[in-house]
């Protein structure tokens, strides 16, 4: 009889996290909770702790582990701090890390964990965004697994299954254009922080929402693709589908293209990552074909859009670029939540902090971590 699959989520309170939580209940002979980890959510990391019966919780915000540990059921080991959650995934047994964290928290836990020989479910696209070229050489040498639980890279990694690199054309990410998909470019200049926040298609965190109304989102899941699958920025494309039915797509050299549909909803790809290779049935709704009506697909708006283009630079050039991207437009999406600049000048400000930046080459951890710490630090001031 096959052993449930023992997974640490880091990221366990937000909604990768509580749709992981789900495909566990869902499939228990298959997911078994061996951690959790959130920022500073107590009382629901201590419900999840008692809900699944995981014996090691890991907070980062050191100042509120004492009141975790208090609401903590008997016997559950506490971690804290930035050391908490690698000490989590190191010591911890565990077959899997789903590293569900926003922002640049993960990535030391993610190579750590990629150091132990555990596979990595990647949720935060800033682990490859930022050091892929360090990950993925990190995961060969340990001869681990790197899947994504992104809808679009897990589409992108089910359709390549069975097929050579050198048969790809191109990968082809879909978008759904975010609330702005149809607006001009003076009305998106205009855009307020309730309009940017109206996803039409999926609930997620505020800054992701953000990135998906400016599509940076889509430029990071780029950058990603690029890393994870191993090919050229070139051969990286986006197409607008406001249905996000399609997944994503992979076109081959011999015309033919091959799409992942479902529902959305991220129980899909979680599953996946967590069973493959295998296949197992469960209790989300199948699709519907009848009832679709209609699938359609149109070319990004880029000059409405720069952050696509902003995207391709950055991963095309590589070395420390694509972390000071991601820096900077944290920034300034934190700021744009605060009310303290307009919708387009998430874009204009990510323009001006690239151009400033002189390029390191296949830059080191630690001059990958310099760069982004000096690009926020000038987008703190800037903003």
């Amino acid at each position: 009889m096959q052993q449930p699959k023992r997974v640490i989520i880091l990221g366990s309170t937000g909604s990768i996290g509580t749709s992981a939580l789900k495909v566990a209940r869902d499939l228990p002979e298959r997911m078994e909770i061996a951690g959790l980890a959130a920022a500073q959510s107590v009382d629901a990391l201590a419900q999840q702790a008692a809900d699944t019966g995981a014996r090691h919780v890991a907070i980062y915000d050191e100042s509120r582990a004492a009141e975790l540990r208090s609401k903590l059921p008997a016997g559950v080991k506490c971690y804290a701090g930035a050391q908490g959650l690698i000490d989590l995934v190191t010591e911890v047994d565990a077959d899997m890390v789903l590293v569900a964290i926003i922002g640049i928290a993960g990535l030391r836990p993610a190579l750590a964990a990629i150091e132990c020989g555990r596979d990595l479910a990647v949720a935060s696209k800033e682990i490859l965004v930022m050091a892929g070229e360090s990950v993925m050489a990190a995961a060969r040498r340990k001869n681990v697994s790197i899947l994504p639980v992104d809808s679009e890279h897990n589409a992108i990694f089910q359709c390549l299954e069975g097929h050579r690199a050198d048969e790809v054309s191109r990968l082809i990410l879909t978008a759904s254009g975010g609330p702005f998909r149809t607006w001009s470019t003076e009305q998106i200049a205009a855009a307020t922080l309730a309009q940017a926040l109206k996803h039409p298609t999926w609930e997620m965190g505020r800054k992701i929402t953000i990135d998906s109304a400016t599509l940076f989102n889509k430029g990071l899941e780029m950058i990603e693709a690029r890393w994870l699958f191993d090919v050229e920025m070139a051969r990286v494309d986006v197409v607008v589908h406001p249905q996000s039915i399609v997944h994503s797509m992979v076109e081959f050299i011999d015309g033919s293209v091959l799409a992942q549909l479902s529902h959305t909803d991220m129980c899909f790809p979680i599953q996946y990552a967590v069973t493959w290779p295998d296949r197992v049935p469960n209790t989300l709704p199948p699709l519907d074909f009848a009832s679709l009506a209609r699938l359609e697909f149109e070319a990004p708006r880029r000059d409405a859009f720069p952050s696509l283009d902003l995207a391709r630079r950055a991963g095309t050039e590589g070395g420390t670029l694509p972390a000071v991207m991601n820096a900077a437009n944290e920034v300034a999406v934190a700021a744009f939540l605060e009310g303290r600049c307009p919708f387009p000048d998430i874009w204009r400000h990510v323009a001006a902090v690239m151009d400033r930046h002189r390029v390191i080459p296949h830059a080191s951890l630690e001059e990958i971590l310099a760069a982004d710490e000096e690009a926020r630090a000038q987008s703190i001031i800037a903003l």
